[in-house]
């Protein structure tokens, strides 16, 4: 480059014994050069010239005095920060503010290590235990009761009940009959083997029946409908002479009005009230 050459590439003023910057192999002199090329503080929004240190994260710049933590404000510079919602916080700042705190022991789980997560909580990886055995959870399966976690060796060991079916463990849920635990798909109708959790049913020399079974097999019938008494739900039904009814359907078989409670005759295999009766030949 020739002296008569050597001049600012902006201005064209003559930067023979001056400071000047070189960029893409041409020189500007100091004040073209911040004018055109310089970037602006993210913190401060003045220009970062020439004679300052540029600091750089993801496209954004900042003078060196600015590079601080927006909690704290303590420098940045050389110093591990994470970047958060667009402001950059010092580690210890960014874990009293973001990080979780281990469920068990209460301390940050600092950022960088690992975690477990389960039903909304976090712990230290050393802190997620099984609460017989001590050893870490990690992936494994677990069980919760009673606000503890056990692996499901232990807890089968320590609670588990077993199925009076099919002699397998009960892990969550079931059916208690008789005082004998059963899965839910284990507990079924001893007539049909139909599902009976979700189901009225009825027992019979220790035996669960759907009550479609029940009325087919052991039911007795009224006598006056046919249809069977089950006495679910408290419904009351009369006996006599080796006979049953509905209480809604012992009634007079002449007048139908209801004998329950009432004194009343019985003629043959029919009952009527004492008016009925009072001229047919009766037995009491």
């Amino acid at each position: 480059m020739t002296t008569a050459q050597f001049d600012c590439q902006y201005c064209t003023t003559s930067l023979l014994g001056k400071k000047y910057v070189l960029k893409d192999d041409n020189p500007y002199c100091i004040s073209c050069y911040d004018h055109v090329f310089c970037n602006y503080c993210e913190e401060c929004k003045e220009a970062i010239e020439s004679n300052s240190k540029d600091l750089c994260y993801k496209g954004r710049h900042w003078h060196e005095r600015c590079f601080n933590c927006a909690k704290c404000n303590h420098s940045l510079v050389e110093k591990p920060f994470v970047a958060k919602d667009e402001r950059l916080l010092c580690s210890e700042c960014y874990s009293n503010e973001c990080s979780s705190k281990c469920f068990h022991c209460k301390k940050t789980i600092m950022p960088g290590s690992r975690k477990m997560e389960f039903k909304g909580n976090y712990w230290h990886e050393t802190c997620f235990v099984c609460e017989h055995c001590r050893q870490p959870m990690g992936t494994k399966p677990l069980i919760s009761k009673d606000s503890g976690y056990y692996c499901v060796p232990c807890f089968q060991k320590e609670f588990a009940h077993y199925c009076s079916f099919c002699k397998k463990v009960i892990t969550s849920g079931g059916v208690t009959f008789r005082g004998e635990p059963w899965h839910k798909e284990c507990f079924l109708c001893s007539g049909c083997r139909k599902e009976l959790c979700e189901e009225e049913f009825m027992s019979r020399d220790d035996y669960p029946f759907c009550l479609d079974c029940y009325n087919r097999l052991y039911a007795k019938k009224c006598a006056a409908c046919t249809k069977p008494i089950t006495g679910l739900r408290g419904v009351k039904f009369i006996c006599f002479q080796d006979r049953q009814w509905h209480s809604e359907c012992f009634n007079c078989g002449k007048c139908s009005v209801s004998l329950v409670g009432e004194g009343f005759l019985t003629h043959n295999k029919e009952i009527f009230c004492r008016k009925c009766a009072s001229g047919a030949e009766t037995d009491v």
